[in-house]
């Protein structure tokens, strides 16, 4: 069995990364490709006005969306890591460079604001907020990438997940060849 067969035997992905790497647009594309559900975690967790869903909401809502055999979630929340990679067989990382990143979630945002987009709990992004402020999303993801590339590796070795496959894909085009060997 190949690497990316075995990364995808059991059909419970979670697939992590930094703010804007495009997590959700791998999720999406890879639980089509295996006819499973996406779970998107962002959608779980952003009540309006941008507030975080009380922790025992956000958790509930997240073990009821594993309660399947088969799907695909897409985000990096601590606070539900355990109910995620308890449950998941698979580990997908998108470990991109912070420039690339950086460059997809300003082209990202500028075109949410533009457009008016709606995201979860009726939010939208506005630019003064997403580049101006101190809950900024780029300067989440300058401060947020250190931080996963030193603690991914370490929780990988934990006992508690060594039932995990991890991929760790390092660029756009090492993602698309991955993915293209699913299915």
């Amino acid at each position: 069995m190949s690497a990316t067969s075995r990364a995808c035997a059991g059909k419970r992905i979670a697939v992590v990364g930094t703010s804007g790497s495009g997590k959700t647009t791998l999720a999406r594309a890879l639980a089509q490709r295996l006819g499973v559900s996406h779970v998107e975690m962002d959608a779980l967790h952003w009540e309006p006005n941008w507030t975080d869903a009380p922790l025992t909401v956000f958790r509930a809502r997240v073990a009821h969306a594993l309660r399947g055999e088969s799907w695909v979630i897409d985000g990096n929340y601590s606070k539900v890591r355990d109910l995620v990679w308890m449950r998941a067989d698979t580990i997908v990382w998108l470990d991109y460079p912070l420039p690339l990143v950086l460059w997809r979630l300003v082209r990202r945002t500028f075109w949410r604001a533009i457009r008016r987009e709606e995201l979860w709990g009726g939010n939208r992004e506005r630019l003064a907020t997403a580049f101006l402020s101190r809950d900024s999303i780029l300067l989440w993801a300058i401060t947020s990438q250190p931080r996963h590339r030193r603690d991914y590796p370490a929780l990988f070795q934990k006992p508690e997940y060594a039932h995990l496959v991890v991929v760790r894909l390092h660029s756009p085009r090492q993602t698309a060849a991955w993915l293209a060997g699913i299915g």
